[in-house]
């Protein structure tokens, strides 16, 4: 491995000249918006013979190293003889507010371009201009000052040796790391049938740069064998760089197990977990503001000592390990986990931080994509948080609440909300008859005022703390966002409760920006049990006719599984008619096969009602039921009532879909049997309806899209939750009479055909 250090000029004074603290952060979300367009409209004033967008770089060795430093400078400005270095950057506070004479940060940033052009081109001496635009006046103000050589390189030096400490740290873990990948075998004894196809199909699917689609059966061990061959692909100077990205809070801690396991084998490589911030907050509310949070308070004054702290003495930073750390250097836990991604070799996190583009890691260079590789677990689960990321909406009774929270408080505000609140108003008028419609386009004008409010509400939370209003503020921000991504993949409608009116930016087809947000990274690996049919989730998740394919078989035995099914019709019409065949057939069923079982419903509300008729003929039957929002510790005491050799059945009541049709391993005794009741179609509602309308438009099935493929799957979820050992035996029984239409039973895994009518 070479001595390189490779790092853009932004990253680099953003590391070393960290100032201010993380509640302004939520300023620039409005900012992004111009960003681009003000800066494009600055360099169009520029005079013939000037440059923009200039790439800059240089070499400078210190302390055995030798930094790459590179990045693209606003503009090159010449005139009479003297070279300038532009620097332009937008702001929204107005003109007379603006502190100073400019950030430490830009100006940082601009001496360090402009010491790479002054010794590349041997000027003794070089001028330096800050140019500051106001977003919606579009004033500017200028910063200049002249810098010698000699002054910029000692300058130069000085951000080198800030940074030095970290980057020795950061290369001598890469060398280590880059030979224990190499030495890495795999952390068990054997294989488990079925894995060592899909770990070599990952790391085929890396060497060659590709994507894969994988359907694997669940039991497996498809975790460490998606994450081994990544870490060896790591080994061979193949990738940098690990996302593991999951929507489950039980399938990140399966891959810090891995990821532990594989140390424990020798393997030195951090990874960092990223938890939501309302989970990790030390504070009894969520707010980023300095006067309340002393995690926030001058954040950035001590976050490196942090990380430098964390990354000399830890490899698997758990959220655990993470909050220890931030409590000990008084940072925050998320944005120190946040921080901490961009430095890691392994990130556990939520889809969205790659996929969405309100929250992704936007730090991340095309550099660093193009080294890094996506493993995607449980990827169904994409499609619907695809359409939630790429989704906004508002209602009329946020700006009728802001209406009366501000009214004789702040006239701006209160007009703001005013206008809007009326906007709705006029719609639910226009559309007196319906309950939902679709509106072919968005009003311009109502676009302009949602705009105003939020430049409005940005100069109030300056000075003032207000929760309805930054709520207000993100939400009308992230509509304004989506709006910008409105095309043949969108439908806009609004819905009517009562006196209030939600106007929604709905992403039928999520594959599109699915497939512009992974763009750039090496390899991209979707995999899941239930990943079928291929072509669909292929289709729906933005693959491309090159990806590659894999479908393994069960590793286990027909004779580990029996399957019934019980032709009774689940459909709402009929639920009241054979709820007591239900209860009748799970009575018969718990006295010829005593044990553990799961039953899972398509909705709680039939689950209540049939929990409660099994009730009133059964009190002696041990029964657990799910309930609405459960806490993790309430899920966690659910679960360990499912003991193995247990002389009682024990009757888990739960939602099709649910926190516990998924990701949840009860092996051997702990779990007997599963009874699914229904095909687990989504409800019949107004959006399913536009996604079915959507794809027969494009000549597909889209019923199937809409309703059925995403139906089935939860039944083979839970069904997966049976079977996760060689060892394990036990009965499914699934309850509906669609189940013995061939259009249904195509949709079952291949062990499961074996199939008993009762």
């Amino acid at each position: 491995m070479s001595n390189d250090v490779r790092i853009s000029v932004r990253n680099l004074v953003e590391h070393v000249y960290k100032c201010g603290s993380i509640d302004s952060r939520f300023r620039s979300q409005s900012t992004l918006i111009d960003g681009t367009r003000i800066h494009q409209k600055i360099q169009k004033t520029y005079h013939d013979g000037d440059q923009k967008e200039v790439y800059l770089s240089t070499e400078i060795t210190y302390d055995g190293l030798t930094f790459i430093i590179d990045g693209r400078c606003d503009g090159l400005l010449f005139e009479d003889g003297m070279v300038t270095i532009d620097e332009i950057k937008s702001f929204t506070q107005p003109l007379d507010q603006l502190e100073g004479e400019g950030s430490p940060v830009h100006w940082a940033q601009a001496k360090m371009y402009a010491y790479i052009y002054a010794k590349d081109n041997a000027l003794p001496e070089i001028l330096v201009q800050l140019t500051y635009v106001h977003v919606e006046t579009e004033g500017k103000i200028y910063f200049k000052k002249y810098y010698s050589l000699a002054d910029l390189e000692t300058f130069v030096n000085k951000v080198i040796e800030g940074y030095a400490l970290y980057a020795k740290l950061q290369y001598e873990h890469r060398v280590k790391r880059n030979e224990s990948c190499k030495a890495l075998v795999f952390p068990f004894d054997t294989y488990r049938a079925g894995q060592r196809n899909l770990a070599g199909g990952v790391y085929k699917t890396i060497i060659d740069g590709k994507n894969l689609f994988a359907k694997a059966p669940t039991g497996i061990g498809k975790t460490i064998s998606t994450l081994f061959p990544a870490v060896k692909a790591i080994g061979e100077g193949q990738a940098n760089r690990i996302f593991y990205l999951t929507a489950k809070t039980i399938t990140r801690t399966a891959a810090e197990e891995a990821f532990a396991r594989m140390r424990s084998c020798g393997l030195c490589l951090n990874a960092v977990t990223i938890t939501a911030k309302d989970k990790v907050c030390f504070k009894d509310e969520t707010k980023c503001q300095k006067d309340y949070c002393e995690f926030a308070n001058g954040y950035y004054d001590r976050i490196n000592d942090a990380i430098l702290d964390i990354l000399t003495n830890e490899n698997g930073m758990t959220r655990e390990v993470i909050e220890s750390y931030a409590r000990k250097h008084t940072v925050c836990p998320f944005e120190f986990s946040l921080d901490l991604s961009y430095t890691a070799d392994a990130v556990i996190c939520d889809y969205n931080y790659i996929f969405d583009p309100r929250v992704s890691l936007k730090r991340l260079l095309e550099e660093q994509k193009k080294a890094s590789v996506l493993l995607v677990d449980e990827a169904h689960n994409l499609v619907d948080r695809g359409r939630e990321m790429f989704s906004a909406s508002l209602n009329k009774e946020t700006f009728l609440q802001l209406k009366k929270d501000f009214k004789g408080v702040d006239k701006v505000i209160f007009e703001a909300a005013r206008k809007l609140n009326s906007w709705f108003i006029s719609l639910k008028k226009e559309h007196d008859d319906k309950t939902e419609f679709v509106l072919e386009l968005l009003d311009e004008a109502f676009l302009e005022q949602l705009l105003q409010f939020s430049k409005d509400a940005e100069q109030v939370l300056k000075t003032e703390t207000s929760q309805s209003l930054l709520e207000a503020f993100f939400m009308v921000n992230n509509f304004l966002k989506i709006s910008e991504l409105l095309d043949e993949h969108y439908v806009i409608y609004a819905e009517k409760n009562r006196n209030d009116v939600t106007v929604k930016l709905f992403c039928i087809d999520p594959s599109k920006l699915l497939r512009q947000m992974g763009k750039g990274y090496r390899s991209k690996v979707y995999f899941s049990a239930t990943l079928s049919p291929l072509p669909y989730y292929q289709d729906i998740l933005g693959g491309k006719q090159e990806d590659y394919f894999l479908s393994i078989p069960s590793p286990f035995r027909e004779e580990q599984i029996d399957v019934f099914i019980k032709p009774l019709s689940t459909r709402f019409k009929d639920r009241e008619l054979t709820k007591d065949a239900i209860v009748s057939m799970v009575q018969s069923l718990i006295k010829k096969r005593p044990g553990n079982y799961l039953i899972f419903f398509p909705s709680y509300q039939y689950l209540l009602s049939v929990y409660e008729q099994f009730k009133q003929v059964d009190e002696e039957t041990d029964t657990l039921i799910q309930t609405t929002g459960m806490t993790e510790a309430e899920r966690e005491e659910f679960l360990a009532a499912f003991t193995p050799n247990q002389d009682k059945t024990l009757l888990g009541f739960a939602v099709l879909g649910g926190i516990f049709s998924e990701g949840v391993d009860l092996i051997g005794d702990r779990l007997n049997g599963v009874v699914v009741v229904g095909v687990g179609l989504p409800q019949l509602c107004f959006e399913r309806n536009l996604i079915k309308d959507h794809f027969n438009k494009k000549d597909k099935n889209g019923y199937d899209y809409a309703y059925v493929f995403p139906g089935m799957n939860k039944v083979l979820q839970a069904g997966g939750r049976l079977i996760r050992s060689e060892t394990d035996h036990g009965t499914i029984v699934l309850v509906d009479d669609r189940f013995l239409q061939k259009q249904y039973q195509l949709l079952l895994p291949q062990e499961w055909n074996h199939l008993t009518i009762i």
